[in-house]
């Protein structure tokens, strides 16, 4: 103290002390910050002619003095608290922001996988995942609502050491649940403490450790189909916003819904064109071989027999006639490849495999054909394998300069995979307006898929994958 009375003057020396108070001020609440300020002027008056030490009555200088130290710490003081109010405010902005860009690019992937048309169990799966990584839960399940009165796990997400409600799994609504909820309003709701919940389903959520729950409605068509559920063991209830953010991945389940309805209607409308279309060319082939072809043999045997009861002097007449008959004949057989070519008989009564080997002992390029198959497939299949196989053959000796085919098909738990192999010259592109333009369109009419891979110099492989069903007996057509 007494070196900084030699090196400051008064004034500097009150100046320090004001500092001091304006450091303390900025750290300390506001009634400390006050005390302080009041001890300081104080003692800076106590001080200032140390270490001569005396006590002065109260005068009004000393008023003022500790009046501006007051007014320093309190405008100190509340510009720290703001200051640190805004920080506070802008960290937690920060976290929100960081927050809602996680769940923003979660529901991306989720909505990534809709588009890419994957199965409905797989996004189910997907939700249940996103949502617990999202919300930091260890529990999540998406249900579909069994009647009125159960509801089936179709997905459950969870850490493995911790027991939780499984996929499959069949709860009953009775009793107070938050599936019940869900399903009596169609909105969100939540339980956060199911302790004295009666009801088999809260007594399998105790047995399993979760003590609260909030769902969100999956709704589509206007009807409650189903709830994804957040889970937590912690005793204390979940974010208010819980509803809301679950609520989003329930909006995307009902998505992925609505998309496979649609994209399965689609399917069963192109797979009934198909059938409509195969329909009218075996109507046609029938027509063809019973109608047209029969009339064309019939009068040729009628021409014959006029021209066998021609007298032998109209000899030339009765050349003329087996000329015309010769050409009727030449029709007929035209006609018939010509609706053979239409709808394959031998498909129809002999089924995909002899129809194949067919195929393959006509073909121009020696063929080898590996089949898999125990029975009888539904036509609509069958036909498109054997179109796929018939006009791969034909672009086969057409373009691949190939010296060799081989093909394999298998049915295999309810798909049929055709599989067509050359060592040709490769380059084939089926967008370039070749025929198999069109059968990939019937493949994926029936809801298969077709790739053609084709590297200049390699070869070309068709790959086609066609869902079957098996027909047990009797003919499909």
């Amino acid at each position: 103290m007494l070196l900084l009375k030699q090196m400051y003057p008064k004034e500097a020396f009150g100046t320090l002390y004001l500092l001091g108070v304006f450091v303390v001020s900025t750290v300390w609440g506001v009634g400390l910050a006050m005390a302080m300020s009041v001890v300081s002027a104080i003692a800076l008056d106590y001080f200032r002619d140390w270490p001569t030490i005396h006590f002065m009555p109260f005068e009004l200088e000393d008023g003022v003095v500790i009046t501006v130290f007051l007014v320093v710490a309190l405008a100190a003081n509340f510009v720290a608290g703001l200051a640190r109010t805004r920080a506070v405010e802008a960290d937690q902005r920060r976290r929100e922001a960081d927050v809602l860009a996680e769940q923003q690019a979660a529901l991306r992937r989720v909505a990534t996988l809709i588009a890419h048309g994957i199965s409905p169990s797989e996004i189910y799966a997907a939700v249940a995942e996103e949502t617990a990584r999202c919300l930091n839960m260890t529990d999540t399940e998406v249900a579909r609502y069994d009647g009125n009165d159960a509801a089936i796990i179709v997905a459950s997400h969870g850490l493995h050491a911790l027991p939780r409600l499984g996929v499959g799994e069949r709860v009953t609504l009775e009793g107070d649940n938050v599936a019940a909820m869900v399903l009596r309003t169609a909105r969100a709701a939540r339980m956060d403490n199911y302790k004295d919940a009666a009801g088999s389903l809260p007594a399998r959520v105790r047995e399993v450790g979760i003590r609260s729950v909030v769902a969100a409605p999956v709704t589509v068509d206007g009807r409650v189909w189903g709830a994804v559920y957040v889970a937590s063991r912690r005793p204390q209830p979940m974010p208010a916003d819980t509803e809301k953010r679950v609520a989003d991945f329930a909006d995307l389940v009902a998505t992925a819904l609505a998309n496979a309805a649609t994209r399965a209607e689609l399917i069963a409308s192109r797979a009934r064109i198909v059938t409509a279309a195969d329909n009218a060319r075996r109507g046609l082939e029938r027509d063809l071989h019973d109608g047209a072809q029969q009339r064309l043999v019939s009068v040729g045997l009628q021409i014959r027999a006029l021209a066998d009861s021609i007298p032998t002097e109209l000899d030339g007449f009765r050349a003329r006639l087996s000329a015309i008959t010769d050409g009727m004949t030449g029709v007929s057989n035209d006609l018939q490849r010509i609706s053979r070519g239409i709808h394959p008989a031998i498909l129809s009564t002999g089924g995909l495999g002899a129809a194949l080997k067919t195929l393959a002992r006509h073909s121009a390029v020696p063929a080898n054909v590996d089949l898999h198959i125990e029975a009888r497939l539904s036509a609509p299949a069958e036909i498109a394998a054997y179109y796929l196989v018939a006009e791969a053959l034909t672009n086969v000796a057409k373009h691949a300069q190939a010296s060799e085919v081989n093909i394999r098909v298998a049915s295999e738990n309810g798909i049929l995979h055709v599989q067509i192999r050359d060592d040709g010259v490769g380059g084939a592109n089926a967008r370039k307006g070749s025929g198999l333009i069109g059968l990939k369109d019937r493949v994926e009419a029936l809801g298969g898929r077709m790739e053609i891979i084709s590297a200049p110099g390699r070869g070309t492989s068709l790959f086609a994958t066609i869902p079957v069903a098996i027909e047990s007996s009797g003919s499909p057509y």
